[in-house]
């Protein structure tokens, strides 16, 4: 990273400057648009159409945003990350995830997935890694969602969109070389396991067979 940095500072400066503009900036962050209905509607949503009583949509949070910096980020917002019971929230410094496996690895999806079946009342159906919808904003946790085997909808910050713009396929079947590994992990371009989307506003909830 220094070296493509190329920044006119020292590591220990940049990352004391860094850390500096989180704690001024971090405290005010707000949600994405439609990110706080989505996750209110999808706390007490189902799954299957609306003429069958379904099952429980089940929610767990899987970030690579180490405790200090998520608590800084989220400190502010309690009432929305509520829906998130503590159990099912995987942080980017968890000790259960090995060192170098974070994201684009998918151990972290996949943890996230095991909290949530290790929670599930006796009698209730695992869930599997195909049964999931990851939501990502990132590039690396596209290609993670898809490696864990997942279905994944990645809304990008709008600066981000265009720096793969013309890329969207490759970064949708997590084939951006954002990570090693087996070229069978991820997905294939246009399989139909990823969409991006420019807002979480209007959330097209039946194509994904939820109900609420």
């Amino acid at each position: 990273f220094d070296a493509w940095a190329q920044l006119p500072i020292s590591r220990e400066e940049y990352l004391k400057q860094l850390i500096e503009l989180q704690k001024l900036h971090f405290p005010a962050v707000k949600p994405l648009p439609g990110t706080e209905k989505l996750l209110r509607d999808l706390a007490g949503a189902r799954t299957g159409s609306s003429n069958s009583e379904g099952e429980k949509l089940n929610l767990a949070l899987a970030t690579s945003s180490h405790l200090q910096t998520f608590e800084l980020k989220t400190g502010h917002l309690k009432e929305f990350m509520s829906c998130f019971p503590p159990r099912r929230r995987v942080l980017g410094d968890d000790v259960r995830i090995a060192a170098g496996r974070g994201k684009p690895a998918p151990d972290i999806y996949l943890l996230a997935l095991k909290t949530v079946n290790d929670g599930l009342a006796p009698g209730e159906k695992e869930i599997v890694p195909e049964e999931c919808l990851v939501f990502e904003d990132s590039v690396p946790g596209v290609e993670a969602g898809r490696r864990a085997g997942m279905r994944v909808v990645w809304v990008p910050h709008p600066g981000l969109r265009e720096e793969y713009r013309g890329k969207e396929k490759d970064v949708l079947a997590g084939r951006t070389g954002e990570g090693e590994g087996d070229l069978h992990q991820v997905g294939e371009v246009d399989d139909g396991w990823a969409e991006h989307l420019e807002t979480l506003e209007d959330f097209p909830y039946e194509k994904y067979g939820i109900v609420v």
